[in-house]
């Protein structure tokens, strides 16, 4: 089975692109990279992937698409006929990629009207080794979704992009890697939506300093800091000016890929955040709503 290798973006569309673009480039840590196609796209500085948020201006806030990497233009073409054969909604058939980086790759839409993009063959950016106290992103370390059949829409990941079950917890949440680490998706139940956007940063100091420069932009920090069980990685979660969440978190673990077994973790207080000392809660983020980009097409 052919299966995704890592995460490259999210693409989302904002009334108030000004106002996202400063809290990307001037408050989160990344930097926006130079483009003329009138979006504004923004690299992590600890990997080599060219952009991994990519922003537009538009009345209607949605999560115009999700970016995932394969390793090879065979991977691609395996891709695409799994995602065909398990029903996926084809947008585009493999093809050169006309978009920031190029590449060759296809879009799709998942069971619940996603729009995901996987591609190979991406213009890589420049990537440095970053220093303990930066407190600025590695990269993406995972996406979060909701889903009204949750379930179902795990064994669909598994048969057509290749994922594997990591952890559950509870009956309710599925924490599902492509490579060695813990978790790259995880997958709620709810109305189809984006929960949230993690990104690595390299220590838990680096997070309770990116926590720090948060606060001192006025962005109030939602729920953290804190460390989950599954996973085990540390959290701290926020909201763009556009009332997207996005994390900071640190010390993901990595598993043994081909023979990971997986547990089913008791739900508690406890097995959402060990420490028990943090702020907020799930509770405090912004409620799952039905994405308003559902199955429409999204600029490429």
């Amino acid at each position: 089975m052919a299966r995704v290798s890592e995460i490259r973006f999210v693409g989302y569309a904002v009334p108030d692109l000004a106002a996202e673009r400063r809290f990307y480039n001037d408050v989160w840590g990344l930097a926006e990279v130079p483009s003329d196609d009138g979006m504004a796209y923004f690299a992590a500085a600890g990997t080599a992937e060219k952009y991994v948020v990519r922003l537009r201006q538009d009345e209607t806030q949605r999560v115009d698409m999700i970016g995932w990497a394969a390793d090879t233009r065979s991977d691609v073409d395996a891709l695409f006929e799994q995602v065909r054969e398990a029903g996926g909604r084809i947008v585009t058939e493999p093809q050169q990629l006309a978009t920031l980086g190029g590449g060759y790759g296809f879009r799709f839409f998942d069971p619940d009207g996603r729009e995901t993009q996987i591609s190979a063959d991406v213009e890589q950016g420049e990537a440095r080794a970053l220093e303990r106290g930066e407190a600025i992103p590695v990269k993406i370390s995972h996406v979060v979704i909701h889903s009204p059949d949750h379930k179902a829409l795990v064994a669909w990941y598994e048969r057509a992009l290749g994922f594997r079950v990591s952890d559950w917890l509870g009956d309710f949440m599925c924490f599902m890697r492509c490579n060695a680490w813990h978790h790259r998706l995880a997958i709620l139940p709810g109305p189809p939506c984006l929960n949230h956007v993690a990104y690595d940063v390299l220590t838990i100091d680096d997070m309770m300093k990116g926590v720090a420069r948060l606060k001192k932009n006025d962005v109030a920090i939602q729920w953290g800091p804190g460390r989950h069980t599954a996973g085990n990685n540390t959290f701290s979660y926020f909201t763009t000016p556009a009332m997207n969440v996005v994390e900071y978190t640190s010390e993901l673990e990595q598993v043994d890929d081909e023979h990971h077994q997986h547990q089913v973790h008791a739900p508690s207080p406890e097995a959402m955040d060990q420490w028990g000392i943090g702020v907020g809660g799930p509770q405090a983020l912004p409620q799952p709503a039905p994405d308003k980009g559902l199955w429409q097409v999204a600029p490429a």
